[in-house]
């Protein structure tokens, strides 16, 4: 007879542990994935909205009403190749990461290009606009670029005048606490408010960044600059290269002229 402490009964109760594990983290995931999917979009839709001005950063509403709100927010899908919308995507079915990863939907970037160290770019990209009328209020874009430890994604809302920056933040990232992780400061982030992205007629290249130390106010150049993190270097020339590459000719730079020459209808 077999003794019931053997070396095979107890790597066949082992086994059939890990097995019943198994499927129970399965089955969990499976289940889960709608309602964290449904979660996602829920933040992401929460922080388009604190860039159009239309939530406070930090309120607490319910999912109704963030519904409500976001049904003032036009999406569009932008051919970053073009400078146009395009509806060979609807925003319903638009897969960012899928069409990022696909090399017949993006290009590989040359090191020159690549500014914001993100390896490639995707040819399409959803925009945001906020209208008051005819006239457009806001205009939100989608960026990412790395940092010190991370890839940052974030929101820039620019007013119609497609110059003036409403707001900038970051919504995911992994940036160091108390250093670079201060990109998520409301402080800081309040820095943003009011500056400018381009010299006038001087369209190609934006001039925005984040300087080291604090910005004088009588530099002329005060209104294209923003403070710099405090012991994060590398996080604030992260923030600087990740909106000189989607401001700039290989991001959204043509789709920012079109608009500015009033070809698109909106």
């Amino acid at each position: 007879m077999q003794p019931r402490n053997s070396t095979r009964d107890t790597i066949a109760v082992g086994l059939g542990v890990c097995v019943i594990c198994s499927l129970l983290v399965s089955t969990a995931a499976v289940y889960l994935k709608p309602k964290q999917e449904a979660n996602k979009r829920l933040d992401i839709q929460k922080n388009i909205l604190v860039a159009a001005g239309l939530l406070e950063s930090g309120a607490s509403i319910d999912p109704a009403k963030v519904e409500e709100l976001f049904a003032r927010i036009e999406t569009k899908v932008l051919d970053l190749t073009t400078g146009q919308f395009t509806d060979e995507y609807t925003p319903a079915e638009f897969d960012a990461d899928a069409i990022e990863s696909d090399p017949a939907t993006s290009i590989r970037l040359t090191a020159e290009q690549d500014l914001a160290a993100i390896r490639r770019r995707a040819n399409f990209r959803l925009v945001y606009m906020l209208h008051e009328g005819p006239e457009l209020k806001r205009l939100i874009l989608p960026l990412h670029g790395k940092g010190l430890w991370s890839t940052m994604y974030g929101f820039l809302a620019l007013e119609g005048d497609l110059n003036t920056i409403a707001s900038l933040a970051f919504y995911q990232h992994g940036e160091t606490p108390g250093l670079g992780g201060e990109i998520d400061n409301p402080l800081w982030k309040a820095h943003w408010a009011g500056k400018q992205v381009f010299e006038p007629g001087e369209w190609e290249e934006p001039k925005i960044e984040v300087i080291k130390g604090s910005v004088d106010p009588e530099s002329a150049n005060a209104e294209y600059q923003v403070d710099g993190l405090s012991g994060a270097t590398l996080t604030s020339r992260g923030v600087t290269h990740t909106l000189e590459f989607w401001l700039g000719q290989d991001g959204y730079g043509p789709f920012l002229e079109t608009l500015r020459g009033g070809e698109q209808n909106g």
